[in-house]
């Protein structure tokens, strides 16, 4: 009877063990996915918290990227069409194409063959020694060389035509005429203007794209938990 009960003893034991056993790790299971979610929930507060901060900065940033993108590219082209198809900007500063171009107006100008022009044209005439003049063709006359025209022009604002025909083998035409841009651009001209928007663009980058730190903390993995020991049961 006793060699026949040790056996029974020792089986039994080990039966308690394992179950013993299963119970910890479930124990130990439960409490891992508890930490891990009591984790998930202080990070997506966290998030949150930062969320309308990270957003207004990410549509600020895009909105000055792209603001930088049109003004390079206008540039560009601007410089492009300059080259390739003679074209270039004029400023008024008197009012004697008024009301059709007013003071400060910016026109638009490409540079073509006198031959090109017809009445009613308005066109930019370079005059030696003096500022060019802008006015609207009355007549159209050929000059003595091949090629060249003589132009009678007129203020829309004046009464009268202007002094003397001008002899010309190419013209500036006004092609369109956008008002009131010439004080900009003129402002943009001083260097204490450019200074400052210089400033302030690069204050909006900095502050646009400085990397913000992020609050470090361990991970689920990393939390403690009660160790796992393996043994053998006898």
């Amino acid at each position: 009877m006793t060699e026949m009960g040790q056996p029974t003893t020792r089986r039994a034991a080990r039966e308690n063990a394992l179950a013993d056993e299963g119970r910890g790790e479930r124990v130990e299971a439960r409490s891992t996915a508890s930490a891990e979610a009591q984790a998930q929930g202080a990070g997506a507060t966290a998030d949150n918290g930062r969320k309308p901060r990270a957003s207004v900065r990410g549509v600020l940033s895009e909105i000055l990227l792209w603001v930088v993108a049109l003004a390079g590219l206008i540039c560009i082209v601007l410089v492009i069409l300059a080259f390739t198809a003679h074209i270039t900007l004029i400023m008024f500063r008197t009012g004697s194409m008024a009301p059709t171009i007013p003071t400060g107006s910016v026109a638009i100008v490409q540079q073509i063959p006198a031959s090109e022009v017809h009445v009613g044209d308005v066109v930019t005439v370079d005059r030696p020694g003096e500022l060019p003049v802008t006015h609207r063709v009355r007549a159209v006359a050929d000059g003595s060389k091949h090629g060249e025209r003589l132009l009678t022009l007129r203020g829309d604002a004046n009464a009268q035509d202007d002094v003397a025909p001008y002899p010309v083998s190419t013209v500036r035409i006004v092609r369109f005429a956008i008002p009131g841009l010439a004080p900009v651009i003129v402002a943009f001209g001083n260097p204490f203007v450019l200074g400052g928007i210089t400033i302030g663009v690069a204050v909006l980058v900095v502050w646009a794209f400085w990397p913000r730190g992020r609050g470090s903390g361990r991970g689920p993995e990393e939390a403690p938990g009660p160790r796992r020991e393996s043994h053998e049961s006898p």
